[in-house]
């Protein structure tokens, strides 16, 4: 029983220890460097195909 408590209350002090606002922050973060990661392969791509199309003459 001792240990439960233990483990709960370990499981509380790191619950807040990380505010909601830092978690948020780190998972836009993630999320918009994932974005222009997406964003500028696209870009690459369009390019590519482009100039296959017209540099094949």
């Amino acid at each position: 029983m001792q240990k439960q408590i233990t483990r709960i209350l370990m499981l509380f002090v790191v619950l807040f220890s990380f505010t909601s606002c830092s978690l948020v922050e780190g998972i836009f973060k993630a999320g918009m460097g994932v974005g222009i990661f997406i964003v500028v392969a696209i870009i690459a791509i369009i390019i590519f195909i482009i100039s296959k199309m017209f540099g094949s003459k």
